[in-house]
């Protein structure tokens, strides 16, 4: 058996090595784009702000250590083109310069993402950056050192995240959304209220606003938006990911609009032996059961796992997705699961809410933050569909426990005696999912 992987991320390299144990005696060979394997880019706005000072903590594993396992992965080395009737791919050798074929028996794409990039004008300009690999890293830190003002375009996770560390940074941060809130895909609006609400005693937020382009002569001097002109010594485009599909578009395989792989349970496309994971695949959501593009980790890993299984023989099933997610901004933590309200509209699932307002513990002691809590459950069956949590600390790991909820089918009115843990650093007695779950109606 003969496996190829294009990618060295997180699918592809939790597949290799997933395969390896099936099958040790399969022959599993990897081909990365860039000189980097098993990197988690979810690091990067961390290692700006600098919780961390080594970049080689991003990375999981190195090719020596798959070389150690028996795979071999070849960096610096782009598949350009699949043959699915004759099983080979061509590569693009990118240090020497050439190219090869290769035959494959089972084939995995696991491309990954790239940067939306809007069509903006000066888009070349110096010290402009988007954040999605290493280098990106490394280049915005360097570019830190010497330059203040600081403008963020997009406030989505990445966008927020990255704005905290530069604030912590003591960088003079503009933030510009062109909806007219943050979070739009993730969050409702009463859950993005209260971060918006704190973002602003932190940085100059925007919203409603689209940026337009840059000025500057050779480094960037200036945005420019519909509303107003912006000194900035440095930009960084945040404004989402879509698949990398260069390499499989030509191919009369099955896609979402965006190009996202659409597959099975087990991770097949539509092409016979060709299987596909990570941020270029979309998912089974288990609420809405659709076809849905979320592009995170967790499902990159899990998917990637899966599918290294089915490629060394096995008959395992990928059991779906609830995007759960969640970041820290400032002085916020934010948690969701399932579907939105918008996500449950768009489904054309019958539905209800409940809000609820309290605290995350005691009053008496120390540190006593407010928490707001949002969920969504079906009007006839009131089985939950979704939920979102925002406030202080401890507030976002309740988000666990709600898409263990949802995971297993659970009535928004269970939630009601659920037998949560009561401490007073912690919780009070009555916790705020308990309260949803007994005032839902």
């Amino acid at each position: 058996m003969k496996i190829i992987i294009i990618g060295a991320q997180a699918a592809g390299a939790s597949a290799a090595a997933k395969a390896k144990r099936r099958d040790p005696n399969a022959t599993i060979c990897i081909y990365e784009k860039s000189d980097i394997v098993s990197f988690g880019a979810c690091g990067l706005p961390y290692f700006i702000g600098n919780h961390f000072g080594d970049e080689n903590e991003m990375i999981s594993r190195t090719p020596e250590q798959f070389a150690k396992d028996g795979i071999e992965i070849k960096t610096l080395h782009e598949v350009i083109a699949i043959d699915p009737n004759l099983k080979k791919v061509t590569v693009k050798d990118i240090k020497n310069n050439n190219c090869f074929d290769d035959d494959y028996d089972k084939l995995l794409i696991a491309v990954g993402a790239i940067p939306i990039i809007p069509p903006l004008e000066n888009r070349q300009l110096e010290n402009i950056f988007t954040l999605r690999d290493m280098y990106d890293g490394l280049a915005i830190k360097k570019a830190l050192n010497q330059n203040t003002n600081v403008v963020v375009i997009g406030a989505g996770y990445i966008g927020l995240e990255i704005t905290e560390s530069l604030v912590k940074l003591n960088k003079n941060v503009k933030l510009i959304q062109l909806d007219d809130r943050v979070l739009t895909d993730a969050f409702d609006p009463e859950l993005t209220e209260i971060i918006e609400e704190n973002l602003k005693q932190h940085c100059d937020l925007h919203l409603q606003e689209q940026v337009q382009g840059f000025e500057g002569e050779q480094k960037v001097t200036h945005v420019i938006t519909d509303k107003a002109k912006y000194p900035a010594d440095i930009v960084i485009i945040a404004t989402g990911v879509k698949p990398n599909s260069e390499v499989y578009k030509h191919l009369n395989i099955e896609t979402l609009s965006n190009g996202a792989i659409v597959v099975d349970n087990y991770g097949q496309t539509n092409i016979a032996d060709i299987y596909a994971a990570g941020d270029c695949v979309a998912l089974h959501h288990r609420v809405s059961q659709s076809m849905t593009y979320i592009p995170l980790a967790t499902g990159a890993n899990k998917l990637g796992k899966i599918v290294g299984d089915n490629l060394a023989g096995g008959n395992n099933q990928f059991p779906g997705t609830l995007g759960t997610s969640a970041l820290r901004v400032f002085d916020i933590e934010a948690g969701r699961t399932g579907l939105t309200e918008q996500q449950a509209i768009k489904a054309g699932i019958p539905y209800k809410t409940v809000v609820v307002k309290d605290k995350n513990h005691s009053n008496y002691v120390e540190g006593q933050t407010s928490v707001t809590a949002k969920l969504i459950y079906h009007a006839e069956t009131r089985i939950l569909l979704g939920g979102q949590i925002a406030g202080g600390s401890g507030a976002v790991l309740r988000t666990n426990s709600l898409a263990t909820a949802i995971w297993a089918n659970m009535k928004i009115d269970e939630l009601a005696m659920m037998d949560f843990l009561y401490a007073p650093p912690f919780s009070r007695p009555w916790d705020i999912l308990n309260i949803a779950g007994g005032i839902a109606k």
